[in-house]
């Protein structure tokens, strides 16, 4: 009979939806999060036996996201996994890491009432805390932000074998949707101050953005590589960033069919076909010169 033993493992609840509304006077403010808690630490029996003595139920770990909502609010993504992660390790001694995944989903405030919404955006802003007793890892992120550049984008120039058909252009539209993880240098560790997790994340999508619209283009991969270094070297704070942008394919339409040109140059402007499968999938990631790559690689994978 072969031997087996026990590898990896981890358990906890998945997708607990919170919606805190604090009020302040007639004027309300949201946060709505999607929030999924994995413990892992001294399971061996649970599974050799089946004995749930060192089992904190999931039920539990679901029931502290809304106590914890609750009893101290939630001032950012980032502050409350941190906050559950600390007790979920600090709690229970058969714990001994804790990671807390966190999505969150933007409101506006519609202007005529200061308790109508409007849900904000199309990107959700993301947040994984581990603690593993000694110090936090935090990395933040986004997914689903859109972006489009309709000129100043090139390719050419690339290898090519009796399969290319492809054909070389030095005027296309470049469009993406980013996802992105970056990863802190605090991990609280010291007594440090946090970050202002808030302004942090602001400012990482601000230096995304310029960066992605301000770059001349001759590949995606330059594109990425920008964006990237733009946040790296803006805020002293992120010593990595990872992206993974799928390449979201415009094709010029073939109007010769029709006795109509339709090259970018042409009167009137082009028209494009929007692919939407199959796409390039481009991932890499960038770091602070010296730091060390902890970002799961799949992480960022679609």
């Amino acid at each position: 009979m072969p031997t087996t033993v026990l590898g990896q493992n981890q358990y906890g609840k998945a997708e607990c939806r919170v919606v805190k509304v604090v009020r302040d006077g007639t004027t309300h403010h949201i946060k709505d999060l999607n929030v999924s808690v994995s413990l892992s630490g001294e399971m061996d029996e649970v599974h050799y036996s089946g004995s749930n003595a060192n089992v904190l139920p999931t039920d539990t770990t679901k029931n502290t996201v809304y106590a914890f909502a609750k009893e101290h609010g939630i001032a950012s993504a980032e502050e409350f996994a941190a906050l559950l992660a600390r007790h979920f390790v600090a709690g229970q001694e058969q714990i001994h890491r804790a990671r807390i995944r966190v999505e969150e989903y933007a409101w506006d405030r519609i202007a005529a009432t200061g308790h109508s919404f409007v849900r904000g955006g199309r990107e959700t802003r993301l947040a994984q805390v581990v603690y593993d007793g000694e110090q936090l890892q935090v990395i933040a992120g986004l997914k689903d932000l859109t972006v489009l550049n309709s000129t100043g984008s090139e390719f050419w120039g690339y290898a090519k074998d009796r399969y290319t058909t492809l054909p070389e252009t030095h005027d296309r539209i470049l469009a993406t949707d980013v996802s992105a993880r970056w990863r802190y240098g605090w991990t609280g560790a010291d007594g440090a101050p946090a970050p202002d997790w808030d302004a942090a994340y602001a400012r990482a999508r601000t230096h995304i953005l310029d960066a992605f619209a301000e770059t001349y283009s001759l590949s995606l991969q330059q594109t990425m590589y920008r964006m990237g270094s733009r946040v790296v070297e803006h805020d002293p704070d992120v010593e990595e960033i990872r992206f993974s942008l799928p390449n979201k394919h415009h094709f010029l339409v073939d109007m010769e069919p029709f006795g109509l040109k339709n090259e970018p140059e042409a009167p009137g402007g082009p028209v494009y076909f929007a692919a939407d499968r199959p796409y390039g999938l481009i991932e890499a990631t960038i770091l602070r010169e010296g730091a060390e790559q902890l970002i799961p690689v799949d992480l960022t994978t679609l």
